[in-house]
């Protein structure tokens, strides 16, 4: 619902309140412990495979040039929305400069927008060795993998700054709290008090192609994974190849539910507190299962890890 208000009676708002992910006073110090946790076990997690990724040339090809990629982009992630989430488990509430806020806005639909296109080119890679294994060099030769990752970022890039700077050309007049622990979309848009019509619009159809675009490009590769995989002749083969497949798709499965539920919706979310546990789902879970997933159970990162663990010991 719209709150128009005259332009001579309206103060801008200066900073933001943030109410945080729980507000029972008995939650807080549990939550607080759990989620400083999750948050560093995130952060050593892909640290650990950038720096193996870095360090071993036997890992230097496409696939993991995808997943150093999305561990810098994890790592900034977490980082992005983790320190208000704890600092409003701590202090109770989190107040948030204006500027801070779209800041935190900017970064956060830039790495959601790189995250979802850069799964989708991990899919797409996995298709080509599975499905097209012959042409693999060729089709991702270091060339594409880099084009990939590059048009994942710019273009996180862009549509963040049209999307910032129509959240940021509203008006807020008041109230300012948002019940939410970080600064995103659907919360600031229902503290406008100026028409967000436009602003709805850009936002819904950026989602749409987007999340649902990458979305497709995802089940496109892992529908012909599949395929491929039953016509293999061997058991074994087909067990290995659906044990990963599977988990993969468990990862991308609930990081697009979460994400879409959200985000590609023409109107506003009025429950915030379902909004609030959804948004830990992609901006919690799905950065710490991540690495586990697609890198920590893969044998050559393993082996990697291991002889990183004997030259530190010799």
């Amino acid at each position: 619902m719209e709150r128009p208000l005259e332009l001579g009676n309206m103060t801008r708002v200066q900073e933001f309140v943030l109410l945080g992910l729980s507000t029972r006073p008995d939650m807080k110090n549990v939550l607080f412990a759990i989620f400083l946790i999750l948050y560093l076990l995130t952060l050593l997690e892909n640290t650990l495979i950038i720096y193996l990724i870095c360090t071993h040339s036997e890992l230097h090809k496409p696939m993991y040039c995808f997943l150093g990629n999305l561990s810098c982009l994890e790592t900034c992630y977490v980082s992005v929305t983790m320190p208000s989430l704890l600092v409003g488990l701590w202090t109770g509430l989190c107040h948030v400069p204006f500027t801070a806020c779209m800041t935190q806005l900017f970064f956060f639909i830039s790495l959601i927008c790189t995250e979802c296109t850069l799964l989708a080119s991990m899919a797409y890679d996995r298709y080509v060795a599975i499905c097209r294994p012959l042409h693999y060099p060729l089709l991702m030769r270091p060339q594409v993998c880099l084009g990939l990752a590059m048009s994942s970022w710019l273009g996180g890039l862009l549509v963040s700054v049209v999307k910032t700077s129509c959240i940021a050309s509203l008006s807020y007049c008041g109230p300012n709290v948002l019940n939410h622990f970080f600064c995103d979309v659907s919360p600031l848009l229902n503290l406008s008090c100026t028409h967000v019509a436009l602003t709805e619009l850009v936002d819904f159809i950026s989602a749409i192609v987007i999340l649902w675009g990458s979305l497709l490009v995802a089940i496109a590769s892992y529908v012909a994974i599949g395929r491929a995989v039953f016509r293999m002749p061997s058991a074994t083969a087909r067990h290995k190849a659906f044990s990963t497949c599977a988990s993969h798709l468990v990862v991308v499965g609930i990081f697009y539910s979460a994400t879409l539920f959200i985000y590609a919706r023409p109107s506003r979310i009025e429950a915030m507190d379902l909004n609030k546990v959804l948004s830990v789902i992609y901006t919690v879970v799905t950065p710490m299962c991540n690495p586990i997933i697609y890198c920590l159970r893969n044998k050559e990162v393993q082996a990697a890890f291991h002889r990183t663990i004997y030259w530190s010991r010799g």
